[in-house]
């Protein structure tokens, strides 16, 4: 199975990454784990080390609904963030929608690798991160 090294969590709902920091800790196939409430405190981590690649996620577990930059805005502004060529970040929406319309919307974007319906269990876990 694989291992990620480090795995963003960017939500605010602190009753969500408190569960979800559990099941990631539990699973032993992420060695960091960080949360951040709001896509702004996420991409300003990502932009500030965007050219340490050893400081940057293998993965985000993003939610749409936030305040102050929501998923969104936050992906259309990763979409524009320059990386280095050698670091690939995996995005999986993990969303309490159920809407057909943001579900699909979140899977036609090209930086998205899958949408997620919370809560986010250990076999969803094991099957996004087997996918990586």
């Amino acid at each position: 199975m694989n291992k990620v090294h480090r795995l963003f969590i960017v939500d605010d709902d602190n009753l969500f990454t408190h569960i979800t920091s559990l099941v990631v800790d539990d699973s032993d196939l992420v060695e960091e784990v960080k949360v951040y409430n709001n896509g702004k405190e996420a991409y300003d981590y990502l932009s500030t080390h965007r050219d340490s690649p050893e400081k940057l996620p293998d993965v985000i577990l993003l939610d749409l609904s936030m305040p102050i930059m929501d998923g969104w805005g936050f992906l259309d502004k990763f979409m524009n963030l320059k990386l280095p060529q050698a670091k690939t970040i995996e995005i999986y929406i993990c969303s309490s929608s159920i809407s057909p319309e943001e579900i699909e919307k979140a899977r036609s974007m090209s930086v998205v690798s899958d949408y997620i319906i919370k809560p986010l269990t250990r076999d969803k876990l094991i099957k996004m991160i087997g996918e990586i």
